[in-house]
């Protein structure tokens, strides 16, 4: 009788699942007004998170505003809900969100299993671990945490990664394990656990909630792949080469030269491509035949800017958290950051 009643259940949440990615997206999103998107409940500083006056900032919120402005014209017509890393993918399944730009990492489990869509790398992070320097002095390497308590956040691929490096290592240590990353936080500042793991990006975001920032080190080592980025349900291809045609016009403004500030001048441009990605180029259907305007791009980077600025304002080395491009470069600047040609 379990496994009957188990497979029904099954059999309920795919039928609900598929009928959530059948309708739409793109029709309803325009019927409401404005596009639903997930970000992180917590909030992480440089990513997503509400400042002082409660406007949700970061790369992600960013992400959702070009894509409202890519549909809109506006970038000002996008919701945020605040998920956690648990209700995160039923929110998008059932339609809840539009769109999960939540700092998540692109899996094949989630690819499949779970029936998303991912529209591309908006970040190339990997999992590290931060300690306090205090606590554990001499300590300068993931290494030398064999026996260590380590906070980690449940229901991610930093918790399974944290057991894989640990047994490949021949390491012994001992998880303190958090439903909520706000939880996690708070234990490993009240000293709970030695160390704390999760995304290297995101441990610099928490470093800067601590009350002694300075006081805790972000080891060397990366123990992981974490390529983040949004995603959609599957089963609307419309909605999906929307989102990602989104992130690559953001990548492909950059490469261009095309910015916030000249978006209006270089609409002048003599160079062909420049005029194609900006839909000044005659008899252009590249807009159309996403379903939007054809000056989608040029609303997009009047909105948030170009990849590049996205990532400078809120974690580059002018943010607070000063990150430096490295792989989430250009590939022309040796990074991988690539967007195949609109055209």
């Amino acid at each position: 009788m379990k496994h009957i009643i188990t497979g029904i259940l099954g059999a309920a949440a795919l039928g609900f699942a598929a009928s959530a990615a059948s309708a739409d997206t793109l029709d309803d999103i325009k019927a409401k007004g404005f596009v639903q998107c997930g970000v992180n409940a917590a909030g992480l500083a440089g990513f997503s998170a509400p400042d002082d006056k409660g406007e949700w900032t970061g790369l992600d919120v960013d992400f959702c505003r070009a894509v409202a402005a890519a549909v809109f014209g506006d970038g000002t017509k996008v919701r945020f809900t605040p998920l956690t890393a648990k209700d995160r993918f039923t929110a998008l399944q059932s339609g809840e969100v539009d769109i999960l730009s939540r700092n998540t990492t692109w899996t094949i489990n989630r690819d499949t299993a779970l029936g998303l869509n991912f529209a591309g790398i908006t970040y190339y992070d990997g999992q590290g671990f931060m300690i306090n320097a205090a606590k554990l002095p001499g300590v300068n390497s993931a290494l030398q945490l064999s026996g260590a308590s380590v906070c980690v956040q449940s229901g991610t691929t930093t918790e399974l990664n944290l057991a894989d490096y640990f047994k490949a290592n021949n390491l012994e240590y001992s998880p303190v394990v958090f439903e909520k990353q706000e939880e996690a936080d708070a234990a490993y500042e009240a000293g709970r656990c030695d160390a704390y793991t999760t995304d290297q990006s995101g441990l610099y975001s928490i470093r800067l909630k601590l009350a002694s920032p300075a006081d805790h080190v972000v080891l060397p080592e990366i123990i992981s792949k974490e390529p983040l980025g949004p995603s959609v349900r599957q089963g609307d291809d419309k909605w999906f080469d929307i989102v990602k045609w989104t992130y690559y016009a953001l990548l492909n403004a950059e490469e261009f030269g095309i910015t916030q500030a000249n978006v209006e001048e270089m609409k002048n441009s003599p160079n062909p491509e420049i005029k194609r990605i900006l839909g000044t180029e005659a008899d252009t259907k590249i807009g159309t035949d996403l379903g939007l305007t054809n000056e989608w791009v040029a609303n997009i980077v009047k909105a948030t800017g170009n990849y590049g600025e996205i990532f400078e304002r809120n974690v580059g080395t002018g943010s607070p958290l000063k990150i430096s491009r490295g792989l989430n470069a250009l590939w022309t600047k040796g990074g991988l950051q690539y967007g195949p040609p609109i055209r």
